[in-house]
Formats: C-alpha cells, structure tokens, sequence
C-alpha cells in the first residue's frame, strides 16, 4: 500500500501528516524546525513503513530551504505546491475557510495521493547548477537595489542639484559610473562643488580608477559646477547634502556587490558542462546565460519535450479561443472608435483584407413611427376620390337635363 506525505512548514516548526492509499491518516505530528525535528520526522517515516526502495513523496508549499535540502538528499521525490493552489484545494475539504496547519498538512498529503501527475516533481539538478541560481539571483536583486538607489539620488539631485546630473547623466551609464560617485562624495552640495580645485577633481577621478583625459575631464567639471544655476537656502541645501550621503553609501554598497556577483556567476557558469550550448544563442552571454540556467536547470529529464520547455519560459503559443477547430478569420466589418474590438476571443482578422463601411439601415415598421425630420418639407397625403351615388331610376341615357329628387321620393 502507498504512503503519501504533507507537510505544512512555518518558521518555528511544521506539522506533517502521512496517509495510505485510501486517505486515512497512518500518521501526524509536529516538530521543532532543526535537525532534531529532521530526525523525529525520519523516525515517523521509518515507522509509517518508509524504504529505501520506495520512499515516500512530500508535498510541500516551498521548493527551498534547509528541510527541502535534507528531504532532497533522502532520495525521495518532492513536490513545491504552489499556496495559491493549495487554497484553493483547501475549499474541498472545508468551505468555510478555516485554516489550520495540522489541516494543511493533511490536505498537502491529499494532493500527492490524488493529483500527483498534476503536479511537477522538484527537478534533480544538480549542486553547480543550483549555485549558479543562487548567485544569479542574487546578482538580480543587487541590480535592483542598484536601480531604486540610483532613482532616488536622481530624485535628490533634481531639487537641489541639476548641475550634477547634467554632469554624469549623458555619460554611459550615468550615476552608476564609479567616477560619478567619487565627485558626488567629494562635493554633495552645489556650493562645496563650486570651491573644488583641479587637484582635488583630478584626485576624486583618480580614486575612482581614472587614468586617461583626466584634464580634459576636470575642465568639463569644473565649467559645469560653476555656471550660474538657481540654488536652495544654505540650511536645505546642506541638509540635502547629508541626505545624499547616506544614500551614496547604500548607492555604492549595491554597485559593489553587483558587481562582485557578476563576476563570481561568470566565473561558476563558465565551469558549467552546458555554458557553451547556452552561449550558442544569439544574445546571450556569460550573465544573461547563467540566469537562463538558474532558471531551466539542468535536470534531463525535467522536459519531457522542446513544447514543455517553451511552455515553461513562456515562448509557447496560446491558445485563447478554448475548444474551437480550425478557427477562421472574423469577416471584415467596421469596427467602432472606442470599445472592444472584438479580439477578445484572439481571434485575429488578417491586415490585408479590405474593410467595408456598413449602411446603417432602420427597419420598416421605425421608419414609420419616426417622426419626419425638420429638414424634410410637409406634404399632404394624397387620398382617393370618392365616387358619386348611382340609382337607376335617376339617371337615363334618353333624358337631356334632370334634376335631383328629394329624399323622399328615392326612398319610395
């Protein structure tokens, strides 16, 4: 009989439960997050009837972390349930909402019995390909921190300093540039860069790792930083300045370790049996390609098939129009200004077929019940004329003149 396994993990403990084939609980507790509770869930494993030869799979809402590690090396085949799909499972079992983790851990194990192929199994990649992620991802996130900084520096620099940005903004890479930095620390208000001499310029580029055009540079600094320019109270200004300062110190931190990641992600993906077939696709590099691997992995059998792949990365086609065959182009009609243009289904009309204006076109019965329009002239409506009276007794064809009986006399 099979064993199925969830858990629901939290910061301080987690709560597992372990179920047969059909659905009854063989086994639930709670344990301590750290190698003591690892160890009380091995023993519950080896006591519900865990082998070596057929372990038992987990389903958790998590694919990292140390329990995910250690589950990893046991050899047993790990689900990640995503949580927004595991609430969603959750309203079979209680549709009033209630939650609780000893539930969860039920209903994550639920899951794994039932909906297993439904599911993709954690990948088996292996320990250079899940460093090459780590250090991907953290290279990201450094250049993001890089970028909000940089915004926010520019956001200061704009009320009290336009003159640096006009300085290091046209330049390739703007603030980041490490000279920027340099004159920025050196002179954070308008009034300490307008009293820099040329030594002190040429040394702020010379701590930056400028070694060419340093004349020519220093210069261009100095007529920039002393043009006339509109300027704050000396109290804000030098209170701004402060305000730059601390975020020169975040701002550089973030450049660093940019920096210094890139180089160690590099240094790791070329190391990588796949760096070279990767690096094969136009427009990729050592950096773009390392965070291509961290993402796809290196598992063989992770795709079945190049659809399963492209559908993963996202470059598989969609289809929007849900269980139509052999799907044909709308035929042209005009379409209005404004409001749906009637793709919502996605079913796209071709550029080169002509559109024809429509006639707008009243039914008969409103033209009718219309009234004429004050442009259009009234006219009366023609109506038949009624025929004389006829009686044989009046008129003869041998008589020349008659005249009109009364009334009662054509009576009698």
């Amino acid at each position: 009989m099979g064993l199925y396994c969830g858990i629901d993990w939290a910061e301080n403990h987690h709560d597992f439960a372990i179920l047969n084939d059909l659905g009854e609980v063989v086994s639930r507790g709670r344990v301590d997050n750290d190698a003591a509770g690892f160890a009380r869930l091995l023993e519950a494993f080896a006591e519900a009837g865990d082998t070596a030869e057929d372990p038992i799979p987990v389903g958790i809402e998590t694919d990292h972390g140390l329990w995910v590690a250690g589950l990893r090396a046991s050899g047993r085949v790990i689900y990640p349930i995503n949580p927004l799909a595991a609430s969603r499972y959750r309203s079979r079992h209680s549709v009033s909402g209630s939650k609780s983790d000893s539930a969860d851990a039920v209903m994550l194990a639920n899951i794994v019995r039932t909906d297993a192929v439904a599911h993709r199994p954690l990948p088996a990649d292996t320990d250079s390909a899940l460093a090459i992620r780590v250090l991907a991802r953290a290279q990201q996130d450094a250049v993001w921190s890089r970028q909000r900084f940089g915004n926010e520096i520019r956001s200061l620099l704009k009320e009290y300093f336009p003159a640096a940005l006009t300085a290091f903004q046209s330049l390739e890479d703007g603030l980041t540039r490490p000279d920027a930095r340099s004159v920025l620390a050196a002179a954070p208000t308008p009034t300490a860069a307008a009293a820099l001499t040329r030594p002190q310029l040429k040394a702020a580029l010379k701590r930056a790792g400028r070694s060419r055009f340093l004349d020519r540079d220093v210069e261009r600094l100095r007529a920039i930083m002393r043009a006339p320019a509109l300027r704050q109270p000396p109290q804000i200004e030098a209170a701004m300045g402060i305000s730059l300062m601390t975020l020169l110190r975040q701002f550089d931190a973030a450049c660093t370790a940019a920096e210094t990641l890139a180089a160690h992600v590099s240094v790791l993906f070329s190391e990588h049996p796949d760096a070279k077939i990767i690096t094969s696709f136009p427009g990729l590099g050592p950096l773009a390609g390392a965070r291509v691997l961290a993402e796809i992995g290196d598992d063989r059998n992770r795709f079945a098939t190049a659809r399963g792949l492209k559908a993963y990365a996202g470059a598989a086609p969609i289809t929007r129009a849900s269980g139509k065959k052999n799907l044909r182009p709308a035929p042209a009609r005009q379409e209005p200004a404004t409001g749906s243009s009637g793709n919502d289904l996605g079913v796209q009309r071709p550029a080169s077929v002509p559109r024809r204006p429509t006639t707008f076109r009243r039914s008969p019965r409103r033209r009718r019940l219309e009234p004429p329009s004050p442009t259009t002239p009234v006219q009366p409506i023609p109506r038949p004329t009624p025929p004389l009276p006829y009686h044989p007794r009046i008129l003869s064809t041998n008589c020349t003149h008659f005249h009109l009986p009364s009334r009662s006399r054509l009576d009698s």
